[in-house]
């Protein structure tokens, strides 16, 4: 018996309502109040990377004066804030703004055609109710874009551990994090020294349910800088003038401070690898062998640096209820973790933060008139448009800065496309990259998820159009003036060569 599929049509779709996309659907919503509009969210509550990661510490890794959007104020004290004061934010503007009148949770995309034809996507999405019972559904959209973020909200990056099996405590991988999960009194070795490590292992030693102790194991160094958590400037200018323009005061300073720091540091390594390493000399014990835990082989900002609020990673190394070890992992032993160098380290957890697996789209491989498109195979243009890929833009942020910095940008880009497509009637806007055109990496960074993520990437140019920058200042200047040009071919529908009905069906 065929079973006829719900079918929703909107002129825009919204994929993910993470702090990109719901900020992005603001704008859109905004410029377009006459439009048919979608969000479409797979889990049950908006907020995206912030619903998901829940392990110990969970915060920004930057100031939300900034990491916020510029339409919105942040008002909390707190400039390294806590996954909970950021998912309270976000559920804000979803109200604020209207937007949860066309937000649909439980609304997982899992395949996107488009037609020529009819000029529009087919979206194949998979509902879950409140009870997790699961339905298809088909959404009809003229324009698309994709705030899913760029990595997989389904797995983290894990290696294989030799021995994992015979371990007899619990492994736990932060992307997964057991809800109210009891490690008081125990003890921890976080494998990792990236930003997530950096949270928690403060955070494990924090409060009534603390471990016992916690040892960061690192196969390499990362940079670690201390950041206050309170930013006092910003409580000034948001107390002399205001919510509205103290906030803009304080993204142009955090802007602007950010910018100028990255950019000493890159230009000049090796004193920026001194002033780093003197400053983590100032945080740790007399003594502490700093060239072995904290001076990684690369640059700054070769990887992101990370920051550990009011300086609390150092501070638990300093009491003593934390400790940092570099060394391999040659397997894992029934008491914990045996090294290349001969020791044990014992543990009772084990947590494995070792990185994410990028993913561009949330997974989904677009068909374009039937022909599967492999996003690596496209670029991109302003970083946001997709070659061969009719009426469909993705956000991207940055690597030296923080990410939702473009927000508006790319925004005002998908806007300025399709006020040209209702102007000037037409239904499609395809992107393409001229013959022969160089193109380079995406992204500068080192990191591990990055580089083994490089041969699922899109690229992009040289020039303009066809590139972003990796800072805000930099690619700001890519957005100035009108933002389409030859490269982007607008065209009407295609006339159909001979009229068919077809009946969804399942």
């Amino acid at each position: 018996m065929n079973q006829t599929i719900a079918t929703e049509y909107a002129d825009i779709v919204v994929i993910g309502a993470g702090l990109s996309g719901i900020g992005v659907a603001k704008h859109l919503t905004e410029a377009f109040p006459d439009k048919d509009f979608l969000l479409l969210e797979a889990r049950a509550s908006v907020g995206g990377t912030w619903d998901l990661f829940r392990y110990p510490g969970i915060r920004s890794d930057d100031s939300v004066h900034t990491y916020g959007y510029d339409f919105k104020p942040w008002l909390h004290k707190e400039a390294i804030a806590g996954g909970d004061l950021i998912r309270g934010y976000i559920r804000e503007t979803v109200d604020e703004f209207g937007l949860d009148k066309s937000l649909r949770l439980g609304h997982k995309v899992t395949a996107a055609d488009w037609s020529s034809e009819d000029a529009e996507w087919t979206l194949h999405v998979t509902v879950t109710d409140e009870a997790g019972n699961e339905s298809e559904k088909v959404v009809r959209a003229r324009f698309v874009f994709s705030g899913t973020g760029y990595y997989n909200y389904d797995e983290g990056f894990e290696p294989r551990f030799e021995g994992r099996e015979d371990f007899r405590g619990d492994i736990l991988h932060p992307q997964h994090w057991p809800e109210d999960y009891d490690y008081s009194g125990k003890r921890v070795v976080i494998i990792g020294s990236g930003a997530t490590a950096v949270t928690m292992l403060p955070a494990m030693l924090t409060g009534d349910g603390a471990a016992a102790h916690v040892t960061m194991l690192q196969r390499t160094p990362s940079y670690v800088a201390s950041m206050p958590q309170v930013d006092e400037i910003a409580q000034f200018l948001l107390k002399v003038f205001g919510k509205k323009l103290g906030y803009r005061l304080t993204r142009f300073k955090n802007i602007w401070r950010d910018h100028f720091l990255v950019t000493v540091l890159v230009k000049f390594p090796n004193f920026g690898r001194k002033l780093l390493r003197s400053m983590t000399v100032k945080e740790l014990p007399k003594g502490f062998d700093v060239d072995s835990h904290f001076a990684p082989p690369y640059n700054p900002w070769e990887q992101r640096l990370c920051a550990t609020p009011d300086g609390d990673f150092f501070e638990a190394i300093r009491n003593g209820s934390a400790d940092v070890v570099t060394d391999q992992i040659e397997r894992f032993v029934p008491e914990g973790i045996q090294l290349l160098s001969g020791k044990t380290l014992e543990a009772d957890v084990i947590v494995t933060a070792t990185g994410l697996i990028m993913q561009m789209l949330g997974g989904i491989q677009p068909t374009v008139d039937g022909a599967p498109i492999k996003i690596a195979d496209q670029v991109l243009y302003r970083g946001a448009l997709i070659s061969g890929v009719p009426n469909w833009a993705m956000m991207l942020g940055f690597t030296k800065a923080t990410w939702t910095l473009r927000i508006r940008n790319v925004a005002r880009l998908a806007i300025e496309v399709i006020r040209e497509m209702d102007e000037k009637g037409y239904d499609i806007a395809l992107p393409v990259a001229p013959e022969g055109m160089p193109k380079q990496d995406l992204f500068d960074l080192s990191a591990g998820y990055m580089q083994r993520a490089r041969a699922e990437l899109p690229r992009q140019g040289t020039g303009l159009p066809w590139q972003m920058h990796t800072t805000f200042v930099k690619d700001n200047r890519l957005f100035k003036g009108k933002l389409l040009d030859q490269d982007i071919q607008f065209s009407e529908k295609r006339p159909a060569p001979h009229l068919t009905n077809v009946e969804v069906a399942s």
